[in-house]
């Protein structure tokens, strides 16, 4: 194995002969990277969906409503984001509280920034006497831009490469050593950003499954469960999770990964029970 990695690395193509550049903007004074415009892009982009969305026959909330979301979802992907993965992937930060506050070194987690969107949610559906689980629905649509953009982003950083191998697109990375290694962050972007939107627009656009609380979102939590535990299997643990990795037999992000397929599971299988008629926020008339 180690004789075909060799001879692949030979022939594979290396990061750096891209010209990639993790900084997009660089004033002297002002510095801008793709991460950051990851972020934005993912926000703006979902917004625009979003408004698409909840401009169709039966929305469970106004123009009004999404314009708050955009609010409370950018606070929870920030706030949850970045404590779940001080918690979860690196809590020595907490000996040294004001780290956590140091966004632009880098380390924020989905799965604590879906929490503290599902959070958002709650305290916005709570204070506007709506459906929280049906906005639910809409707002899982919308998340694949997010995720495509982020994946790109560590992709152009040059972070979080997959394990050792010997495919033809294998990519030597800068900080991956000297043998070539799977573009994990490229398979993430497809899976959870493109395949996802797609499943999640046929779902929402071709079918009834709006009019089903929890459906779309229980479709979402799943397909990202999968999709993220399956890459898991090429993707190199994080340098500190290394231990913890061959310790449990899965990674961090499988583990995590593991309630949302089984949360999805159950929205999924119980959406139909919700099943009811669904007014306008205008007019009288039920819809469906």
């Amino acid at each position: 194995m180690i004789l075909d990695l060799a001879a692949a690395a030979s022939g594979a193509i290396r990061f750096e002969d891209l010209g990639l550049d993790p900084v997009a903007l660089n004033l002297g004074f002002f510095t801008l990277k793709w991460y950051s415009l990851a972020y934005l892009s993912g926000i703006l982009i979902g917004y625009w969906y979003l408004l698409k969305l909840v401009a169709q026959p039966g929305s469970p909330m106004g123009r009004r409503h999404a314009d708050d979301m955009i609010f409370y979802a950018t606070l929870g992907i920030i706030i949850g984001g970045r404590l779940a993965y001080v918690i979860f992937y690196q809590p020595e930060i907490l000996l040294h509280p004001l780290d956590i506050f140091k966004l632009w070194n880098g380390g924020m987690s989905f799965h604590g920034g879906a929490v503290g969107v599902s959070l958002g949610i709650l305290y916005m559906a709570w204070k506007e006497k709506l459906s929280w689980l049906r906005i639910h629905d809409y707002v899982a649509c919308v998340v694949p831009f997010g995720l495509f953009f982020g994946r790109l982003a560590n992709f152009v950083n040059g972070e979080l490469w997959g394990k050792e191998t010997d495919v033809p697109w294998g990519m030597i990375f800068p900080t991956g050593g000297d043998l070539p290694r799977h573009p994990s962050q490229l398979y993430e972007a497809g899976l959870e950003g493109v395949l996802l939107f797609l499943i999640l627009a046929f779902a929402f656009w071709k079918t009834r499954a709006r009019y089903k609380p929890g459906m779309l979102v229980g479709i979402f939590i799943l397909g990202y469960g999968c999709f993220r535990f399956g890459v898991e299997y090429f993707r190199e643990a994080d340098a500190q999770l290394m231990e913890f990795a061959d310790r449990t037999g899965l990674h961090m992000g499988q583990w995590l990964c593991v309630p949302m397929i089984l949360g999805g599971l159950y929205l999924i299988v119980t959406s139909g029970r919700r099943r009811v008629r669904v007014e306008p926020i205008a007019g009288a008339n039920s819809v469906a």
